[in-house]
Formats: structure tokens, C-alpha cells, sequence
């Protein structure tokens, strides 16, 4: 079940596993407490880079998609976490509406709507497909690949416009698994009698990965003190660039003027730490998915040469939004490999509960680069069964165990900042 892993591990990761294992229950009841004060997003994917000298999460979904490469061992524990976070919502629930990306052809983007609907159907709830693609009017049947089918069906509003649903189909709950990059469509705007998961202001329309971070950035904090480690062991360094425009090369300069005060940072802790990797930077689109709009840069010159092709890249995202602006983050080197190709983890969960991961594994990428891009695998992980029962006598780095234990509470530290990030940009407050 546990993917042979090869990892350049070194002092200060060690010493974090081994700060981490000491500290768990003060760090089961610290998240457990944190929990009574702050509602956790319905679910979230976290990518994670391990270094061998830091563990930090680098991008936090709140629509994840790849639920179809999660371990199927681990369907039980999702259907248990998928429970509990319905019955905050709708304890009655009987139906449940999902809403998913409008591209459909993509066959493995449709397995996770598949494995998605099977979860929940096993919660007990009615699970039903309705599109935001207004070319569909009627039922539409989509064949997967292992001979199933899906069935896409056209959104209704009510007659008092006050609810969504299907025809003949009356959802409690309305589940989007569309991230809103497009924009907040009218049909999906006020809806007052049922619950909207996550809620509209979670989408791209809205949401900026530099409002994560700073969330993130003070969960970080407090978490170290508790632990005794250093911040930066867990936490990316990163700063926000707005007014870029990559055509027109405007902004060019207080970008690099950004660039270098990150870089400058970083090599002030890698000397602190006596690390000898380059530093690099990652810059990519404050909103938005998919790994459009990223680039590795390693020294503040290179975002003054970009070519016409690297502009183009960086101007534009998923379904045709331009970029303006742009976090740029400290680029944290992966240094986790398998069969000899570069590796990440990405670690799923529902409501508070970590559920499974994946590695997402790239062959023609390198440690600095981003991995989710064409090209890309993945290979599932027991995360789950793993992250309940570290090894508490293994010494730190010997046993897979522990590093997944690792893994699952550094995500859900960022699961805990996406939680602040949405009470923080909540247009309603008065919900929490």
C-alpha cells in the first residue's frame, strides 16, 4: 500500500518529526479545540512539498477533483467523515445536488465526480448531476470508462426562485465541485433555503491564494510555539504583486523588487540552517487552479526576460481569465522521488477528518518545478490508516508511519487557515 519513497532527509526535518510525535496529544487537542471555534470547509485538498529541511503546504483546494485516485481502502473513512459533515448542515438530508466543472470530457476528472457520488450515496443520501452548462436542456448521459455512466442534468430554480434543484429533484444540499473561476453564475446566487457547499466566496470569482497564506501564516505561528520549532519549518515565505500585466510589461519591476526580498530571506535561512540548494521562487496567479499561470524563477532578472511564449503563459488561466495579480512564494524543493521521478503529496479530507492522499508524480520535472502539469500520475496512498497511528518508538525518519502522521498535520493546519481565510472574506459574517 505504501509507495516506496526515496527522500533526502536531513537535521531539522527530524528534529520537526520528532517535536511533532512528542507533542501529539497536545496537538490532537489543540486542532480538537480549534475545531469548536471555526467551521472546516465541507472538503479541501492540500499539495504538500517535503524538502528534508521543511514540510509546507504550497496550494490549498477547496473543490478538489481527484477523488478517484484516493486509496479505495480508505472509502469507508471518507463515507464516516462524509457523514459528519452533511449532518452539520442538513441532519435530515435526503438529496443532495452536485455541481461540477463544466468541462466533461474529461474522463478522469469524471471518475472523481463517480467516486464523489459513491461516497455520499453510501452516507445515504439521493446524489444527483446538475450542470452549469446551459447547452444542456435535458438529461445527458456521459459514458465513463470502466462502462458506467454518469447523467448531467439541466439546474431549475424554483417558482419562488428561492431554491435550486433538478426537475423532480429538491436538494437539501447543494455541493459545488466547480471552483467559479468563470465567475459566480446568476442561478447560483440567492439561494436562501438551502445550504451552498463551500459557499460562493470560496470560489476564484472571489477567493486569493494570498489571503490563504496569510491565514495560514498565523495558524504557522501558533502552532510552532506550541511545538518549539521554528515557523519557517512548516511555513513558505511569500508576498503579493498586483497592477502585473504580462503582455504590456507593466509591473514588471516591483515584481522583481518582490522577487529579490524573497530570495533574500531565503538565503538568510538556508545559511541559518547551513543549506546548499539554490533558492527559487515560485510565481503564479493569485486565483486560480489547475497549474496554469506558474513559473519557477530563480533570480529576479528572469520575470524581466520572459519570452512571448513564457508571457503568454503567465497572462492567462483556466476558462480565459486574464492574470493582474500574482503571489510570489519560496519555492520549497521536493525531494521526495518515486521509481527515480519527482513526487509531492497531496492529501485529502472531509470536514476536519484526513481521508487519503496521493503522490503526484511527474517524470520530466525536477525538484523545483511545479508537478501538476500534463504528464503527470499519480499513486495512491493509505494516508488515512497511516496518519491515526504514528510509530511513537521508530526513531524519526525510519518509519513511513510517522511521516504521514507528518503529512496530515501540516494539512490540516491549512485546512484550519482555509477555515479563518473564509470567515475572514465572508460578505455575511453573521453566519459563523
Amino acid at each position: 500500500m505504501v509507495p516506496h519513497l526515496v527522500t533526502a532527509l536531513n537535521g531539522p526535518l527530524l528534529d520537526l518529526e520528532k517535536k511533532i510525535l512528542q507533542a501529539t496529544p497536545s496537538i490532537e487537542r489543540w486542532f480538537r479545540l480549534e475545531w469548536q471555534e471555526h467551521t472546516p470547509p465541507f472538503y479541501c485538498s492540500v499539495d504538500l512539498r517535503n524538502s528534508g529541511f521543511k514540510l509546507a503546504p504550497v496550494d490549498t483546494n477547496l473543490f478538489p477533483g481527484g477523488f478517484n485516485n484516493l486509496s479505495t481502502e480508505m472509502l469507508p473513512l471518507a463515507v464516516q467523515a462524509a457523514m459528519a459533515a452533511i449532518e452539520k448542515y442538513c441532519p435530515d438530508a435526503k438529496n443532495l445536488l452536485l455541481i461540477p466543472e463544466r468541462h466533461t470530457r474529461n474522463s478522469f476528472y469524471l471518475q472523481n465526480l463517480a467516486r464523489q457520488m459513491q461516497i455520499f450515496r453510501q452516507t445515504g443520501l439521493n446524489v444527483r448531476l446538475g450542470t452549469l452548462d446551459e447547452d444542456i436542456k435535458e438529461p445527458t448521459p456521459i459514458e465513463l470508462p470502466d462502462g458506467t455512466q454518469l447523467v448531467l442534468e439541466p439546474l431549475e430554480r424554483s417558482a419562488n426562485g428561492r431554491r435550486l434543484g433538478l426537475k423532480n429533484f429538491d436538494p437539501c444540499t447543494v455541493l459545488l465541485n466547480n471552483d467559479l473561476s468563470a465567475g459566480i453564475p446568476s442561478i447560483l446566487e440567492n439561494i436562501h433555503e438551502q445550504t451552498l457547499l463551500p459557499p460562493l466566496h470560496a470560489g476564484w470569482a472571489v477567493r486569493r491564494k494570498s489571503n490563504h497564506f496569510a491565514a495560514y501564516d498565523d495558524v504557522a505561528k501558533k502552532f510552532a510555539k506550541m511545538v518549539d520549532v521554528d515557523p519557517w519549518m512548516l511555513n513558505p515565505f511569500f508576498a503579493k504583486c498586483s497592477d502585473i500585466n504580462f503582455h504590456e510589461r507593466t509591473g514588471e519591476d516591483q515584481l522583481a523588487a518582490t522577487v529579490d526580498t524573497i530570495l533574500a530571506k531565503m538565503r538568510k535561512k538556508y545559511k541559518e540552517y547551513g543549506i546548499k540548494e539554490k533558492p527559487f521562487v515560485i510565481v503564479k496567479a493569485d486565483a486560480g487552479t489547475y497549474g496554469m499561470g506558474v513559473m519557477t524563477v530563480r533570480d529576479a532578472s528572469e520575470v524581466r526576460d520572459l519570452n512571448r511564449k513564457q508571457r503568454n503563459k503567465m497572462s492567462v488561466i483556466k476558462d480565459g481569465q486574464e492574470v493582474h495579480d500574482v503571489i510570489v512564494q519560496e519555492g520549497v524543493p521536493t525531494f521526495e522521488q518515486i521509481n527515480e521521478s519527482v513526487a509531492e503529496p497531496v492529501v485529502y479530507m472531509m470536514d476536519r477528518y484526513v481521508v487519503g492522499g496521493f503522490y503526484r508524480v511527474h517524470e520530466e520535472r525536477g525538484v523545483d518545478e511545479n508537478l501538476n502539469a500534463p504528464g503527470m500520475h499519480f499513486v495512491p496512498l493509505a494516508f488515512a490508516q497511516q496518519h491515526a497511528v504514528p510509530d511513537m518508538q521508530a526513531k524519526p525518519g525510519t518509519a513511513a508511519p510517522n511521516r504521514f502522521y507528518m503529512y496530515g498535520v501540516v494539512a490540516r493546519l491549512a485546512l484550519l487557515a482555509a477555515s479563518l481565510e473564509l470567515e475572514k472574506t465572508d460578505p455575511n459574517p453573521e453566519v459563523y
